[in-house]
């Protein structure tokens, strides 16, 4: 069954539409990155998600159930760009009372403390947390109850980098158990081997939704090839192959992914004067610029 099925839903507040006849669906397992600008639409669609903001129009259902439904909000961990937790309370107070709330043992509550890295600060304060700290908190809380689906809101916001190395970690862990993951983000570049597919927002439209591989060959953004050698070989080679010569031996090329295989093919015909070859496909940065630009005039 399909775990998150949104289909043609719109929110409107007066004359203002926020999010505009957007259609999405995400299957048990897949892990979704929601990208967008700020006012793009993804905060206000997440609360639809959750019942929080009512339907304009449209409709929108988790594994069958209605958002706002117990059914619904059983099946969900949310965890919001910005956690709140009252400073009085120990981690492990906190956890243990949402685990209470959510039905879930005392024992899943201290286990998911480990999981996040704050098994050795679970009994101090939470006034005394860093950002980072409370963040983790957050994602402990959301994954209580083992949720079918996981909504994320900038969840890496305030993470050093090896938090949030583990913290994709834990997000590979829950789609390999077939909880489904919709997370926003601004960190795109975490995002590139972290998801299966990209969905990009503008002005409350859904502007692109698909693998990271597919839209690079929608957008038909260049591919950079750069070649070093050495620098008494450098004129020669980037004449011989049209490229540009930067930093002494390295040239810089450009192709679009069909013509890669024969540019590397060129490249390796010339021999030992190749001393080494980088392939640089567009990044996501480069194709969330791309697909935001080309939907301005949508």
């Amino acid at each position: 069954m399909t775990t998150l099925l949104i289909e043609n839903v719109s929110k409107q507040y007066g004359k203002l539409e926020t999010v505009r006849n957007v259609s999405l669906k995400i299957e048990a397992g897949e892990r979704v990155a929601l990208l967008g600008h700020n006012g793009a639409g993804k905060t206000t669609l997440m609360r639809m998600i959750l019942g929080l903001t009512p339907i304009t129009s449209g409709t929108i259902s988790v594994l069958g159930a209605a958002p706002g439904s117990r059914a619904s909000r059983t099946a969900i961990g949310f965890l919001p760009e910005s956690v709140a937790f009252h400073g009085a309370l120990t981690g492990r107070e906190q956890l243990r009372h949402f685990a209470r709330l959510k039905s879930a043992t005392m024992q899943r509550a201290d286990d998911l403390l480990d999981r996040v890295g704050l098994s050795d600060a679970a009994d101090r304060k939470i006034r005394t947390y860093s950002k980072g700290m409370r963040q983790r908190i957050g994602l402990a809380q959301a994954l209580l109850g083992h949720p079918k689906l996981a909504l994320l809101d900038e969840p890496t916001s305030g993470l050093d980098p090896i938090s949030r190395h583990e913290f994709y970690d834990i997000v590979e862990e829950l789609s390999a158990g077939g909880t489904a993951v919709l997370l926003s983000s601004h960190a795109l570049t975490e995002l590139e081997t972290r998801t299966d597919r990209i969905a990009i927002m503008s002005k409350g439209k859904l502007l692109a939704d698909d693998s990271l591989a597919t839209l690079r060959q929608s957008a038909r953004l260049p591919i950079q090839v750069h070649v070093t050698t050495s620098e008494a070989d450098a004129d020669r080679i980037a004449t011989e192959l049209g490229g540009e010569r930067v930093n002494g031996r390295s040239i810089t090329l450009t192709c679009q992914q069909d013509g890669k295989i024969a540019m590397l093919g060129q490249i390796t015909s010339m021999g030992a004067v190749i001393k080494d070859v980088d392939v640089i496909p567009a990044s996501l940065e480069d194709l969330y610029r791309y697909y935001s630009i080309a939907g301005e005039g949508a």
